[in-house]
């Protein structure tokens, strides 16, 4: 995944454009990261007005998409209408030799139109999810997620939700440790538990007061070779479970055994592409305990072996290495 291509249309959504442009737009080679061959295109090039006031330059036409390695729409505006034939059979072309697409927010509904959603899971921001849904019954719409990867086409929720799929397909190509190393230098978590639908009731989350989570969750990632259970973390932060449950989701966004899971697989990642650590070392490394239960864990959150994604991200690097 070298070659990125965001399709626009007016007026462009000056978010997710920036969100896309910072993650395949920056060249971060100097820092060992891998660089991308970045553009934006339109079936009208041209001056493209903006939803935020300014206009963008857009020089290439949808012929830029038949080399693209992933086609990014960062929303649709024309929600309601009938998706341009042009940019359809670009879209469905794209798809047919292997391209990757994603969606952004209300993008979904392009993806929709071109008929690229028929059969698959989806998601998009949850205002428009029973829209979505309702005009693309072959559509399968999760409103309650931040992002869905079904195949080679990916879709995110609202706004920064893209950030968390574009990461995504960052990790899937390159793998755990260069996924955080571009979280970081954008100063956003590498990966997010919680779904969509704890913005759903409160779309701007009231602050929560400093309850001690920050360090108890420092702690927690510290001593994940560790039995922890719900009810430690709770004793440790000097709660009931209950109340322990409760003030951990209004933080977080999810439950905390699903966040002990998945920071566990998160660290069985790092294990697996940078170490030589057998799966069973691993298992005990990250406090699932034996190798079967690492298998089971990963396979139902990563859709593949530990041993399949080592092998991947090995041959991946090599790669990256012999390049350079």
């Amino acid at each position: 995944m070298r070659n990125v291509v965001a399709l626009l249309a007016e007026p462009v959504a000056a978010f997710e454009l920036g969100v896309v442009a910072e993650v395949f737009g920056l060249d971060r080679s100097s820092d060992g990261l891998p660089s991308y061959d970045f553009s934006v295109c339109a079936q009208h090039p041209g001056l493209l007005l903006t939803s935020s006031g300014f206009a963008v330059q857009v020089e290439h036409g949808l012929d830029r998409l038949v080399t693209a390695d992933l086609v990014v729409v960062p929303a649709w505006s024309e929600q309601a209408l009938p998706a341009p034939e042009p940019v359809v059979t670009a879209l469905q072309a794209a798809l047919q030799r292997g391209a990757r697409v994603l969606g952004a927010c209300s993008g979904a509904f392009l993806l929709a139109g071109a008929g690229l959603l028929n059969g698959r899971r989806a998601t998009t921001h949850w205002r428009y999810a029973p829209a979505l849904a309702r005009r693309f019954p072959r559509v399968e719409v999760d409103p309650g997620v931040l992002y869905v990867a079904d195949g080679p086409v990916v879709t995110s929720a609202g706004t920064a939700a893209a950030v968390d799929a574009c990461l995504h397909l960052v990790r899937e190509q390159h793998g755990a440790a260069v996924a955080n190393a571009v979280a970081r230098r954008m100063v956003v978590a590498a990966h997010r538990s919680g779904g969509q639908a704890q913005f759903v009731e409160t779309p701007v989350p009231a602050v929560v007061p400093d309850n001690g989570l920050a360090d108890l969750l420092q702690w927690a990632h510290n001593h994940l070779d560790q039995p922890l259970s719900v009810e430690d973390l709770a004793r440790r932060a000097l709660m009931s479970p209950r109340t322990f449950a409760r003030r951990f989701r209004a933080s977080t966004g999810t439950t905390p055994h699903r966040w002990l899971l998945d920071q566990r697989l998160l660290l069985a990642e790092h294990l697996l592409e940078d170490t030589d650590l057998g799966i069973e070392h691993i298992a005990q490394r990250c406090g699932l305990g034996t190798a079967d239960t690492l298998r089971h864990h990963f396979a139902a959150r990563r859709r593949v072996s530990p041993l399949a994604y080592r092998r991947t991200f090995r041959q991946r690097a090599s790669r990256s290495l012999a390049q350079t």
